[in-house]
Parts: C-alpha cells; sequence; structure tokens
C-alpha cells in the first residue's frame, strides 16, 4: 500500500483531495497545512502550501499520478510515493475496497 506524498497551494489543495477521493483513486487525504521554503528559477520562495498524504494501492497508484499531473496548478507538483512494509490488515483491507481497479 503506497501512501503518496504532494504539495499543493493553500488555494487548491481541498478541491484536488476531494476529487482524488471521489473518483476513488484514494482511499484517503490528510491535509495538514504547512509552509514550504524552495528554490525555483534561481530565486528562494516562502509559500503557505498544505501537505496532501494520499492513502491508495499499487494498482491505483499510476492513475493517481496521473491525475495529480493533470490537475496540480505548478508546473514541476511535488509527489513522493512511498511503500509501506508493515501495515495493519484491516487498514490495508479498507484501502483495496475504497480504491476502484
Amino acid at each position: 500500500m503506497p501512501t503518496v506524498y504532494v504539495t499543493a497551494p493553500a488555494d487548491d489543495a481541498d478541491e484536488l483531495a476531494k476529487t482524488l477521493v471521489e473518483r476513488r483513486l484514494a482511499a484517503c487525504v490528510n491535509v495538514v497545512d504547512c509552509e514550504s521554503t524552495y528554490r525555483w528559477e534561481d530565486a528562494v520562495h516562502t509559500e503557505p502550501e498544505r501537505i496532501l498524504l494520499i492513502k491508495t494501492t499499487a494498482d491505483g497508484y499510476p492513475a493517481l499520478r496521473e491525475t495529480i499531473e493533470r490537475l496540480h496548478p505548478h508546473e514541476v507538483p511535488c509527489i513522493e510515493r512511498f511503500d509501506e512494509s508493515d501495515i495493519l490488515a484491516p487498514f490495508a483491507a479498507w484501502i483495496d475496497e475504497s480504491v476502484a481497479d
């Protein structure tokens, strides 16, 4: 079961999270406020963002990633996949049931 880490502008994160769950690409998306400092085009920027921690399946990941890339407002969105080495079996089953094949 991968967890996918994505950052998005604060104004876009909730809609992105809702869309992923509605389309059954994610079982759940946790949205956490943060402030990101990053380098882009040789300048340092600090912006309010939101972290999306997305629960999906290995089979569902390609469609999830494609959807995020298409809907995300950044030219180069932060999309990082973390594969679980240990997950509570009932939680894994719930994710499987919640994400469409």
